[in-house]
């Protein structure tokens, strides 16, 4: 790899990892585009632990307290603080790991097409504008979360495999549809982010080790800086422009997407 191709390609893992447009479908579609060869199993490794890193570090105070209230609800055996969110990102994690281990080979046979891309872009795209109509119809949406809620969000969760849907565009779908706020869904979503990243870190670096590569180390350490730093951004303005921008912009962009990938 280049220093073009590590730039361009760190920036759109950073960019769309926690943005509602699939940061898969991109990573799938540029190298596509641009006749790029492939990026390699040691690069997809690094992005992915970059933006685990930037996710981990902006939730990091909330992080120590769910760990804390997590051991306190196991040993006094009751929902104690945050552990109920605690136990809502471990349980909602298990549905995408069991699709995971079960359809992985599948998927990278018969899902990684321009076609699928592009109907999940488009299929998904509109769910997530159906969702933030409803959510801004609603006058009381809950801030708190169910175990109901967790089941459905982590079993809409699993749907992300499927190039073009966006992992965070599902799950933050799944809260509004629930009628969770949408900084609730959007918390919700990117707190299960952090096990669903380092599960697919972990079975990438066990590829890796099972197929071993030439590292060119410069290039991996510049893309592991260039993801995590993007992403952290990402999050913050994301976060920040939520009550300002909606989803919509979000919902449009993949609409075009969608359709430019469907005539062209």
């Amino acid at each position: 790899m280049d220093l073009l191709q590590t730039t361009v390609l760190a920036l759109v893992q950073g960019l769309s990892e926690f943005l509602p447009i699939s940061s898969s479908a991109h990573l799938i579609l540029v190298p596509k585009i641009t006749d790029w060869p492939d990026q390699g199993l040691a690069f997809d490794v690094v992005v992915h632990m970059g933006t685990l890193s930037a996710i981990v570090f902006y939730y990091r105070d909330i992080i120590k307290i769910l760990i804390n209230d997590f051991f306190y609800s196991v040993v006094k055996v009751q929902t104690i603080g945050q552990s109920k969110m605690a136990w809502g990102v471990l349980l909602g994690t298990i549905p995408v790991g069991l699709a995971g281990l079960l359809f992985k080979d599948f998927i990278e046979v018969n899902l990684r097409s321009v076609e699928v891309i592009a109907y999940s872009t488009l299929i998904f795209g509109l769910l997530l504008g159906f969702s933030s109509w409803m959510n801004a119809k609603n006058a009381t949406p809950r801030e708190q979360l169910t175990w109901m809620d967790v089941g459905f969000v982590g079993l809409m969760q699993a749907l992300a495999l499927i190039p073009g849907t966006s992992r965070s565009g599902i799950t933050i779908t799944a809260g509004l549809l629930i009628g969770l706020s949408i900084k609730k869904s959007t918390q919700f979503a990117f707190l299960l982010s952090i096990p669903v990243i380092t599960l697919s870190a972990l079975l990438m670096l066990l590829d890796l080790y099972q197929q071993p590569q030439i590292v060119d180390w410069p290039m991996l350490v510049l893309g592991f800086i260039i993801a995590g730093v993007s992403a952290y951004l990402t999050v913050v303005f994301f976060i920040k422009l939520l009550d300002t921008i909606g989803l919509m912009p979000f919902v449009v962009y993949r609409i075009i997407l969608g359709v430019l990938l469907l005539t062209l």
